[in-house]
């Protein structure tokens, strides 16, 4: 990743339910006191997903919590948010979902250049031995590194 770019939130959690397949880069359509909230990092990603409806790529249930200094106008933290896509990558994303099993997840979200951006991925959910097995295989990875550090 290159200097320019400043991460708002990760979704640690679409690692651990998820096997990412491919990865995606998307604008979001905001408000102004969404976009203030983004810059303290107020935003949560954990249970969210993004979904196609009526030729429109949304994001659903990502919380932005409401600006510090915002009045009794500011936004709803819960609202479904649209997200800029070419054409051509809709239509792609709109044919990988149509294959069984497959989701979209939003992984996290950033400003590039001081534009607001979410990275979000096709993913397959894993099976409860699959979660246990990479739990596993981290923590033998783990020790493995902390005995050769030692040596």
């Amino acid at each position: 990743m290159s200097k320019n770019i400043e991460i708002i939130s990760n979704n640690r959690k679409a690692f651990h339910s998820y096997t990412i397949i491919d990865k995606y880069e998307a604008g979001m359509i905001l408000l102004g006191s969404e976009v203030k909230s983004l810059r303290e990092k107020k935003l949560n990603l954990k249970d969210s997903f993004v979904s196609i409806k009526d030729n429109k790529v949304l994001l659903i249930g990502a919380h932005i919590s409401s600006y510090s200094h915002t009045g009794f106008s500011g936004h709803s933290p819960t609202r479904n948010r649209e997200l800029l896509l070419h054409k051509n990558e809709m239509i792609r994303l709109k044919n990988v979902v149509a294959q069984k099993g497959l989701t979209i997840v939003p992984l996290k979200a950033y400003f590039k250049s001081g534009i607001a951006k979410i990275e979000f991925a096709t993913a397959k959910g894993k099976k409860t031995y699959q979660k246990k097995d990479a739990l596993k295989m981290k923590d033998l990875d783990r020790e493995a590194r902390r005995e050769m550090s030692e040596k």
